[in-house]
């Protein structure tokens, strides 16, 4: 299951916290994918990449409340945290960095932290979409509630589509294998 972390509605769509959500979506337009509500307060799509049957996601709750949407699908698709991918942006990477993990805490991220709770474990795949740290002494909080720069959009597609890459790279490869290919200096 791969879960895009954001905030619902238009006013969020553009904001960097919702990098998560703009790369589950690109994986469903690769796929043609229907989203479609579900019940665990989410808009969920399944789609087959190779033999893998895989479940894209993003929640309908905000970010600070992503953990019982995904806990909820996770018991719904019978799943284990561990075949859990969640997709979200990162303020300390840099913009258009793109790096995966296994575990590991929250790092001040309340979607993460709010998953972590209702799951009570951190033992899930993260792909972390870089977004950088905000200028001067802007707070984090306005910055990544703040739509990308006018520079930073023309990137998008790009830093999207390699997160996605990366996604797809995880399913079919494993996670040690993607973070070679995707961590490896270019």
């Amino acid at each position: 299951m791969v879960v895009g972390l954001g905030n619902p509605g238009p006013g969020y769509a553009a904001n960097r916290h919702n990098a998560g959500e703009s790369v589950v979506a690109e994986l469903g337009e690769r796929y043609s994918a229907k989203f479609k509500r579900h019940k665990a307060n989410a808009m969920v799509a399944e789609v087959k990449l190779g033999p893998t049957r895989l479940v894209l996601a993003g929640t309908n709750s905000y970010m600070n409340t992503s953990g019982g949407p995904v806990a909820n699908l996770l018991k719904y698709f019978k799943l284990p945290p561990e075949r859990l991918i969640v997709v979200h942006d990162e303020l300390d990477l840099p913009f258009e960095t793109v790096r995966l993990k296994f575990g590991g805490g929250h790092g001040g991220h309340n979607g993460l932290r709010d998953i972590i709770a209702a799951l009570g474990t951190n033992e899930f795949v993260r792909v972390r979409v870089g977004i950088g740290r905000p200028p001067g002494r802007q707070d984090s909080a306005d910055f990544v509630l703040r739509d990308f720069g006018a520079a930073e959009k023309k990137q998008l597609p790009l830093v999207f589509g390699t997160a996605a890459d990366a996604v797809e790279a995880i399913v079919q490869d494993g996670l040690v294998a993607t973070q070679q290919r995707f961590h490896s200096p270019e």
